[in-house]
């Protein structure tokens, strides 16, 4: 695909766009290598052309995008885009059945996908265990996991990131936090985080498909059957065990039991899986930009370099590309756009962390960007509970992975440069699944 606009359509019934154009232009294709690998041209120009755009996602799922950091910080906070998939028309629910994760699975009625008052009820079962001041008391265990990683990379030469350490932080991290015994956390297998990226049920890969979602369900029931038992044990703390509080709140009734695997479900895949994807999105921006990677690596321990850094990152090339769905109970006006009734609305975070009107020189990497108020992890009523977490985890792995592989550097191997990165093909996230990488010695 192309990063220019595509021509407008020419049907008669076309609401009017704010942009110029006479009739609502053709959808605008969010999907395939090259798209991936760099959206940000693209982005430019969509804010450059206006807020609101027809797109379209595999399998020719469409929905309206909002763009610039203006329109997206409103739409974030508009009561009238509710979360709920109740809300959606006919036609999303016939094409968004098989997007962006199991819709007619019972994981699918979790935070992400609820609407006050019960969003609120549901938030507030998880805020503790990921308020900052646990977090900084975790933060030197934290540490003792990267290193462990660390430890087991080779010596010298090289490794890839992805295999040998950010695909396998953030998880046992997230297993500390919500009390997941070790003997399950070693169970837990990536794999079945696919279930977030489905396929038709024509598409060859459908049983592979299934076969993930089984396993995860059943690993649920392992989970909460597990956590049952121990909240049953003399002294079980539940300010220390998010997972066991979530299982008492469905026996005392808060919690529906979809609602539980649901919220369950979430910690363990949304609870990791963009962190891993924000690891691998710093270190190769950091690679690309080697005499910033090497000021950041001497400066690492001074007060709020490190902090300042990790944000600059965040907002440079989030993870978390894309929201996840958003409907209007009727026929609303978005931006001067006419949005029908249950079609949904996207927003894209990274598109509104590059727009000049509110960051000085956007697609300029600066570490000690201050003021920095970018969308990474959303905005309003759904801002990521899990925020104060993520920027722990990120601050640690990124000072762990500086100081102890001195000389970083892309792997010098033929094909394995930065160039030659596959980045994951999701529809809501940025990352890469390899990162090959060499260095000096293991420190």
């Amino acid at each position: 695909m192309t990063d220019t606009i595509p021509d407008p359509a020419a049907t008669d019934d076309a609401p009017r766009c704010p942009y110029g154009y006479d009739r609502l232009p053709s959808p605008v294709p969010l999907y395939g290598p090259e798209y991936k690998r760099d959206p940000y041209p693209l982005y430019q120009r969509m804010r450059e052309a206006g807020p609101v755009h027809r797109v379209e996602f595999p399998s020719g799922i469409h929905a309206w995008l909002v763009t610039g950091y203006r329109a997206a910080h409103a739409a974030l906070n508009d009561p009238r885009l509710g979360k709920n998939h109740s809300l959606g028309n006919d036609n999303w629910r016939r094409l968004a059945s098989i997007m962006p994760e199991p819709q007619h699975s019972q994981l699918q009625v979790h935070l992400l996908h609820q609407d006050p008052p019960k969003h609120t009820s549901m938030r507030r079962l998880v805020l503790d265990a990921f308020a900052p001041r646990r977090v900084e008391s975790l933060r030197p265990r934290f540490q003792e996991l990267a290193d462990a990683l660390v430890d087991e990379l080779p010596e010298s030469g090289g490794a890839d990131l992805v295999a040998g350490f950010a695909a396998h932080y953030p998880f046992r991290v997230l297993a500390e936090v919500i009390g997941l015994p070790p003997e399950l956390a070693d169970r837990f297998d990536r794999d079945w985080g696919k279930v977030v990226q489905p396929v038709g049920p024509q598409d060859p890969g459908r049983p592979a498909y299934e076969a993930r979602l089984r396993g995860l369900q059943t690993y649920i029931a392992d989970v909460v059957a597990r956590k049952r038992a121990d909240c049953r044990e003399p002294g079980w703390a539940a300010q220390e065990d998010l997972l066991g509080r979530l299982v008492a709140a469905h026996d005392a009734g808060e919690l529906s039991r979809a609602e539980l695997d649901s919220m369950v479900f979430q910690l363990l895949v949304a609870g990791q899986e963009p962190v891993t994807n924000q690891i691998t999105t710093m270190l190769v921006t950091l690679l690309r930009h080697p005499e910033q990677l090497a000021r950041l690596r001497e400066g690492v321990d001074e007060p709020g370099r490190l902090a300042r850094a990790v944000e600059e990152l965040l907002r440079h090339d989030a993870a978390f590309e894309l929201t996840t769905w958003r409907f209007f109970a009727e026929d609303s006006d978005l931006f001067g756009t006419t949005v029908p009734a249950g079609d949904s609305v996207i927003v894209s975070l990274c598109a509104a962390n590059r727009d000049d009107a509110q960051f000085p020189e956007p697609d300029r990497l600066d570490l000690d960007r201050t003021p920095n108020a970018h969308l990474a992890f959303g905005h309003g009523i759904h801002y990521c509970p899990g925020a104060a977490l993520a920027r722990a985890e990120l601050q640690v792995a990124l000072a762990t992975l500086l100081t102890r592989l001195p000389g970083l550097r892309p792997a010098e191997a033929p094909g394995d440069g930065l160039a030659d990165l596959a980045w994951v093909p999701a529809v809501l996230a940025r990352g890469v699944n390899r990162l090959p990488v060499a260095y000096d010695h293991r420190h």
